[in-house]
């Protein structure tokens, strides 16, 4: 029961994802990239910062605040601003579809990084999902976006920002690392303004439906996908963050009348595939080093 409580949470988180990206591209037709940047990350830090003291944690602990976590920020930062100016500029679909090698990457990174072993039908899969990518982005090619290489700017940053987060004290409260993310979020919204020269806008009545959506919607995926994995096993929750892909799709078609094409597809198609048999096959070890101890 746990699982199946964990697996629906899961998945409304993924929705709540695909949402909060809907309507930050929705915003970002009339609203500066940075400036929307500043403006979730000052009330979902907010909001953040409240459930710390509520919670009686402590948001100046000396841990939170040494190199690696502030470098866990910055990572999440940049990743932030990539992935918002992708939002503004490419497909809802597309984006979703590329970051879903996130986990690729970081099985990527733990192997150069972490020492941890990669053997060659996870290397292999991790080809198969970056060829899955190349199809998407299809650099050289007539249906080439350069603004596509954004979302991998992204994917690369949020892989290590999960690495890092492996390696956190543990007694470093969640809701303080989530904190300092959309701290970094609001800086980096403040460097994309002044290196893009953008104008604050005036939000009137037509932008502040998007913004409550995307400010709620960025709030409940973060509690959904920390809830589910108090709640629930790693292993049985994990492939359903792929549902993220769906509702994204579906969000596109629906409010921005976007058709993937038939590449697309076929590349999404290849990085859930691959993404899929790399989980299994880490399940699949895990079970066997398990059994031999």
């Amino acid at each position: 029961m746990n699982n199946v409580n964990g697996i629906l949470l899961v998945v409304g988180a993924m929705a709540a994802f695909a949402l909060e990206d809907m309507f930050i591209k929705h915003l970002s037709a009339s609203v500066p990239t940075g400036q929307i940047m500043i403006l979730l990350g000052a009330v979902c830090g907010l909001i953040f910062a409240v459930m710390t003291v509520v919670t009686r944690k402590r948001i100046f602990d000396r841990a939170a605040w040494r190199p690696l976590p502030l470098v866990r920020a910055v990572s999440e930062g940049v990743g932030a601003i990539a992935f918002v100016t992708a939002l503004a500029l490419v497909d809802l679909s597309t984006v979703a579809a590329v970051f879903q090698a996130l986990p690729l990457a970081v099985t990527v990174g733990a192997a150069l990084f972490l020492g941890e072993q990669v053997g060659w039908r996870r290397w292999s899969a991790v080809c198969v999902g970056f060829l899955g990518v190349l199809m998407i982005i299809r650099p050289g090619l007539a249906g080439f976006q350069p603004e596509t290489l954004l979302v991998v700017i992204s994917v690369f940053c949020i892989a290590a920002r999960d690495l890092i987060t492996r390696r956190l004290d543990a007694d470093i409260a969640s809701s303080v690392v989530a904190m300092q993310a959309y701290v970094a979020a609001i800086l980096g919204g403040l460097v994309l303004m002044v290196v893009q020269t953008q104008s604050l806008v005036p939000i009137a009545g037509p932008q502040m439906g998007p913004l409550i959506g995307a400010v709620l919607f960025s709030v409940l995926g973060y509690y959904g996908i920390v809830t589910a994995m108090r709640v629930g096993d790693a292993s049985a929750l994990t492939p359903f963050r792929y549902t993220r892909l769906v509702f994204s799709i579906t969000a596109g078609m629906i409010m921005f009348g976007e058709r993937p094409d038939l590449m697309t597809i076929a590349g999404a198609s290849l990085i859930l595939g691959s993404g899929l048999y790399t989980f299994l096959r880490e399940r699949r070890l895990a079970r066997v080093m398990v059994a031999a101890a």
